[in-house]
C-alpha cells in the first residue's frame, strides 16, 4: 500500500472509533440520569401518598358511632342530637356510697353552702342517660348550677332548692325536673334515699314536654379536643408544672385527685378513701382532664346560701392532664355561653379524649389549693 493511501485509511479508521465512543458515552449518561420529567412524577407520587395518609387519619369514622361533644369518645350516633342531663348529687358523708357517677361525662364539684364546713355538691353531666340503672342520691340545686347547665343545654335533675333559684327557673333556656324520682330503702333517712333509676329520665321528660334534642338555646360544642393519635402534652409548655396530686381546699370532704400513670387518669378520693361507684362494680371515679376554676362568691343569708359569681366574669385557674398542669384564665358571658379557658398565649385550651372534672374554688380559699 502506498504511503498516501495508508494515511487516508488510518485517518478514516480513527474517525470511526471517535464516533462510536461518543455515541456510547451519550447512551450511558442518558441511562444513568433520569429526566426532569421523571423526577417530577416521582415527587408528585410521593406527595400524593403522604396526602392520602393524612386524609385517612382526619376522616376516621366508625359506622354507627360519632365522637361525643363532651368527651370525644366514640358513642352511638343515635345520641348525637340528644341533650344531656345535669344531675345534682348529694356529697355529705352519709350519702356515700354514690351510684352512677362513673357514667358521667363531666363532673362539677363546688361549695354548696358557706355553712356546714363549706360542704360541696356534685353536678354530673350525663349524655347517655338511658344507660342509667341507679344514679345519686340526688339533692337540691343552687343558683350557680343554673348558670352552668345551660352551657350544655342540659336538663337539670334535682330535688327542690332555696327560693333563690326561682328567678332562674323563669328563664326560657332553663329546663329541669324536680323531685318525684325513685325512693330506695337504703337504711338512711329520707333525704338520702332518692335516686334516678332506669327509664325515669325519658318518661319524666316526655310527661313534662321537655325537648329531648338540642334546642334553639344550644350554643354548640363546649370544648375542643386533641386527636387521640396526637394528644395534648402540657410538658411542652414553658409554664407547665409537674402535677400528680391535686389537693383541693374543700375541708369538709377533703377532695383529692391522684395521677395514675398506667391509665393516664386522675383518681378521685374524698373523706380519706377512694370514691367508688356501686352501680359500676365499685370502680373508682377517674378523669383524663382536670380543670380548677377560681371565682368569687356571694353569700345570700345567714343560712349559708350562696352563688359563685361567674356571669360576665373572668378569673384564673389551672388545666391539668397527663401528670402536668398549666395556669389558665377563664371568661364567661351570659348563662348559655360556655365558659372558655385560655393558656398563657391566649389560646383556648384543648382537652384530651376522656372524662373531665371541674372544681369551682372560691377566691377566699384559692391560696390553699395544692398541686404537686
Amino acid at each position: 500500500m502506498k504511503k498516501g493511501t495508508l494515511l487516508v485509511f488510518l485517518a478514516a479508521l480513527i474517525a470511526c472509533f471517535s464516533l462510536v465512543a461518543c455515541g456510547g458515552s451519550s447512551e450511558t449518561e442518558e441511562a444513568a440520569a433520569p429526566s426532569v420529567t421523571d423526577i417530577s412524577e416521582e415527587e408528585e407520587t410521593e406527595e400524593e401518598e403522604v396526602a392520602e395518609e393524612e386524609v385517612v387519619e382526619e376522616e376516621e369514622t366508625r359506622e354507627g358511632y360519632y365522637r361525643s361533644e363532651l368527651t370525644n369518645e366514640w358513642i352511638d350516633e343515635s345520641l348525637q342530637s340528644q341533650r344531656p342531663v345535669a344531675i345534682m348529687v348529694d356529697n355529705e358523708k352519709t350519702a356515700l356510697y354514690h351510684y352512677g357517677l362513673t357514667q358521667a361525662d363531666i363532673v362539677y364539684e363546688m361549695m354548696n353552702s358557706t355553712a356546714n364546713g363549706e360542704i360541696t355538691r356534685f353536678m354530673a353531666i350525663v349524655k347517655d342517660y338511658a344507660s342509667i340503672t341507679q344514679f345519686g342520691s340526688i339533692r337540691s340545686v343552687r343558683p350557680t348550677n343554673f348558670m352552668i347547665a345551660p352551657e350544655y343545654n342540659a336538663v337539670v335533675i334535682h330535688d327542690g332548692g332555696p327560693y333563690y333559684i326561682d328567678a332562674f327557673l323563669e328563664n326560657d333556656w332553663v329546663d329541669h325536673l324536680s323531685g318525684g324520682f325513685s325512693r330506695i330503702n337504703n337504711g338512711k333517712s329520707r333525704e338520702f334515699t332518692e335516686y334516678v333509676t332506669t327509664g325515669e329520665v325519658e318518661s319524666r321528660m316526655a310527661s313534662a314536654g321537655i325537648d329531648v334534642d338540642y334546642n334553639e338555646y344550644y350554643q354548640g360544642a363546649h370544648w375542643q379536643f386533641a386527636s387521640e393519635s396526637n394528644p395534648v402534652d402540657l410538658g411542652d409548655s414553658s409554664d407547665s408544672l409537674d402535677c400528680v396530686l391535686v389537693d383541693l381546699p374543700f375541708d369538709h370532704n377533703g377532695s383529692q385527685l391522684d395521677y395514675d400513670e398506667e391509665s393516664g387518669t386522675y383518681l378521685y378520693s374524698e373523706y380519706g378513701m377512694a370514691h367508688i361507684d356501686l352501680a359500676n362494680d365499685s370502680k373508682q371515679l377517674a378523669f383524663t382532664n382536670v380543670i380548677i376554676q377560681c371565682a368569687s362568691h356571694t353569700q345570700y343569708d345567714s343560712n349559708g346560701y350562696m352563688q359563685f359569681n361567674i356571669i360576665n366574669e373572668s378569673g384564673e385557674g389551672y388545666y391539668i392532664t397527663g401528670g402536668k398542669a398549666i395556669p389558665v384564665t377563664w371568661s364567661k358571658g351570659h348563662d348559655m355561653e360556655p365558659t372558655k379557658f385560655y393558656d398563657a398565649d391566649g389560646n383556648e385550651i384543648t382537652l384530651n379524649t376522656g372524662k373531665t372534672y371541674i372544681a369551682l374554688v372560691s377566691t377566699t380559699r384559692w391560696d390553699e389549693l395544692v398541686l404537686e
